[in-house]
């Protein structure tokens, strides 16, 4: 199809953590995304809902978003589960001509609503998790020159996809042919490829991510997004998985400042952040040698002051570079990254 212009549906869920999808799409797609959709909201510019997309404003009626040519769902919700109301306004948008993608584990494809419309339209239903993967890890084919790097975290939701996408764009200025490897709905919708993790069975998430490193081991550097925690009682599987399928040469360790439960499970409490590296280091061993080279600190919710304290902190502690991207930038965890490479072979130095 023609370039993406993308109307990003956000209805009623419109804050920075649900509508994480579309902030992610303002933030690295602001050239696609043409306005976002939320009848409460309708008037303001994104940037006021999101803190990007200054130029993006927020519709209430598909007549405000003519120049769209898909619908996305813009938002992650428990459980994947469609809200009902974002039905018939993804059919309307459909029966316009809109493609219609979404990265639910609730398929588009399951709505025959959304199918009869999409056959009448002649557009696309896109449900980026419905995948019919079914590799196996077979350790051949891999192109050990291609270093592999990993972001990992303490627990979900603390920053993998935005640290592997800001290490990915440093690593490209300083001249290294570096790639972001998707592994979840929002970088695969940035990214344009990858392999929805977490909607693979369990057997083959592994081989999964073992086909998305084989297929782009032509680059110097593979970031690989990370997903979950294996500390995270629900999706450490997965963790697992794409620990031992991607066979990193180095982990970034991510965590959120100010948080000590598990998302979604609060009745457990985070295990010591040293408790937590060791972990995936030992794990990460069993396959290959890996070590953890640098901590992303997400402060989000934390005052600039505390976040400079915590990354000082951090240092003294784990003896290792320490940053929040969004404060601080992410040069340091590039240089430690650089580092590791040069150090095992992997990488020259520029």
């Amino acid at each position: 199809m023609s370039r993406r212009r993308l109307l990003a549906l956000t209805e009623g869920l419109s804050d920075p953590h649900r509508g994480k999808v579309a902030r992610n799409l303002l933030k690295y797609k602001p050239e696609e995304v043409v306005a976002v959709f939320d009848r409460e909201n309708a008037g303001k510019r994104a940037s006021e809902l999101f803190g990007f997309g200054e130029d993006v404003p927020v519709v209430g009626s598909l007549d405000d978003a003519a120049e769209a040519n898909a619908v996305v769902v813009g938002v992650a919700v428990p459980g994947g589960v469609m809200p009902e109301s974002y039905v018939e306004i993804m059919r309307e948008a459909i029966l316009r001509g809109m493609d219609a993608i979404s990265g639910l584990h609730d398929f588009l494809s399951g709505y025959p609503r959304l199918v009869d419309a999409a056959e009448q339209s002649g557009v696309r239903l896109i449900d980026l998790r419905k995948t019919a993967t079914k590799r196996v890890v077979s350790r051949e084919g891999i192109d050990e020159s291609c270093y592999r790097v990993l972001t990992v975290g303490n627990d979900c939701s603390v920053g993998k996809m935005v640290v592997s996408l800001e290490a990915t764009r440093e690593l490209i200025r300083r001249g290294y042919d570096a790639k972001f490897a998707p592994t979840g709905q929002t970088g695969m919708l940035i990214e344009g490829e990858g392999e929805p993790i977490d909607a693979i069975p369990g057997d083959f998430i592994a081989g999964a991510v073992e086909g998305l490193v084989a297929r782009n081991q032509s680059h110097e550097v593979l970031m690989v997004e990370g997903q979950a925690s294996l500390v995270h009682p629900r999706y450490s599987g997965v963790t697992l998985g794409l620990l031992h399928g991607a066979t990193p040469d180095a982990l970034v360790m991510c965590y959120e400042l100010g948080r000590e439960r598990i998302h979604g499970v609060e009745s457990m409490k985070i295990p010591p952040l040293a408790d937590v590296i060791e972990l995936h280091e030992r794990l990460g061993n069993v396959m290959r040698p890996t070590e953890t080279v640098a901590l992303a600190i997400n402060g989000r919710k934390a005052a600039p002051e505390e976040i400079d304290a915590e990354r000082e902190r951090a240092r003294r502690e784990h003896g290792m570079p320490a940053a929040d991207v969004m404060r601080h930038g992410v040069g340091e965890i590039v240089d430690a990254i650089i580092e590791r490479g040069v150090r095992i072979g992997k990488l020259s130095p520029r």
